[in-house]
């Protein structure tokens, strides 16, 4: 007897460790009792032929009884053929993955349930978008730093990861914490450890002191730091930063166009807008955005975008936390003091440490209250 009723559970994407840790949970909880119900079918290929026979390995298993009629759990575990690669676009694999769509889709045995669990998978082949249909799917994908707008998805998962933790973060010490650990999962949960061990069952709050005290900067965390270091004006942490990026190898004139410039810039674009239009200073980062998505379109055109056409707001709300700091006339002037450091470090035997000290001290130097006094 056939049913379409049959559980069919899939946990694939780029985060290994996650994938496995769901993948067994999700094992426990569909195995049958006893130790004859449950048939694992490694998924580990070298070559497509590989991959090929463990597909009709699991289709096999699929299409046969549990013992004695039983209940029975195929599982098709840590799956490596599936993505857009040498192995999952051989022609091989790909003949084998079709037969295996449509074994779970005619239905599987009664008692059967197939559980899938896979690194990345090409989600616009014809067997992922089936999967969705029939299977109840979760995806676990790496958080990748090197796109825009990645920060907030990263600040989600450190939320719930320390929310089962009990703790909680300041709002400052979470973006802290996000930046530092540069949205793996791994760092994340070890980290988490640390501060949790850290602060005992009394306080449960983590401050942006104990991220710094006890969390080791990412090289995210470091440019985000000499980043903050410029809008909150404080001269010596920047150069305290700077430092720290030469000496683990990054290029000067990298240190400039990653860093100082985007800070100086986005500064310069919040505190022409924030004038311009009368804007409040948000309570947090991506509070801002919801302010940007209130302009007109005309307002707003000019702002950095990600590859999807959509406003990079994040970046934008750390410089209307800091903008209060400087008048416009400054932000300009150093924009245009960033352009001077760009050509020196390019055309003159200067050392580069000097010339990015030098502009830091044009950018920051004055106090912050004397900012604050003339804003505009």
């Amino acid at each position: 007897m056939k049913t379409n009723a049959a559980p069919i559970r899939a946990v694939v994407g780029t985060d290994d460790v996650e994938v496995k840790r769901v993948a067994k949970d999700l094992a426990a909880t569909l195995a049958p009792p006893g130790d004859f119900g449950v048939d694992i079918i490694d998924g580990q290929a070298n070559d497509s032929g590989e991959a090929a026979h463990r597909i009709y390995q699991t289709i096999d298993s699929l299409q046969t009884f549990g013992f004695f009629g039983g209940e029975k759990l195929v599982w098709l575990k840590n799956a490596n053929f599936f993505a857009d690669d040498r192995i999952g676009g051989a022609q091989a694999t790909l003949d084998a993955v079709e037969k295996l769509t449509a074994t779970l889709q005619a239905g599987l045995p009664e008692g059967t349930r197939f559980l899938l669990s896979a690194g990345a998978v090409d989600k616009r082949r014809s067997f992922f978008r089936a999967l969705n249909k029939l299977a109840e799917v979760q995806v676990c994908d790496r958080i990748d730093s090197t796109k825009q707008g990645w920060e907030q998805n990263a600040s989600i998962l450190v939320r719930g990861l320390a929310g089962q933790k009990t703790l909680r973060f300041e709002e400052e010490a979470l973006d802290l914490f996000t930046l530092y650990t540069g949205g793996d999962r791994s760092a994340i949960t070890s980290e988490l450890e640390k501060l949790d061990l850290y602060l005992g069952t009394e306080t449960r709050t983590v401050t942006a002191d104990d991220v710094r005290k006890l969390t080791p900067m990412s090289r995210a965390g470091v440019v985000f730091e000499l980043g903050n270091a410029i809008s909150a004006r404080q001269l010596q942490r920047a150069l305290e930063l700077l430092k720290q990026l030469l000496f683990h190898g990054e290029k000067p004139v990298g240190i400039l166009l990653a860093t100082v410039i985007p800070t100086v810039r986005n500064l310069l674009l919040v505190k022409d807008l924030m004038l311009r239009h009368k804007m409040s200073t948000p309570s947090n980062p991506f509070g801002f955005g919801q302010q940007l998505d209130r302009l007109p379109p005309a307002a707003t055109a000019h702002l950095p975008r990600t590859k999807e056409g959509k406003i990079n707001a994040y970046p934008l709300g750390f410089a209307a936390l800091g903008v209060r700091n400087f008048s416009l006339f400054e932000l300009q002037s150093g924009l245009k003091a960033c352009l001077d450091a760009n050509v020196a470090l390019v055309t003159t035997q200067t050392e580069p440490e000097v010339v990015l000290g030098q502009l830091l001290v044009r950018l920051i130097g004055g106090s912050q209250q004397k900012a604050s006094a003339r804003s505009r």
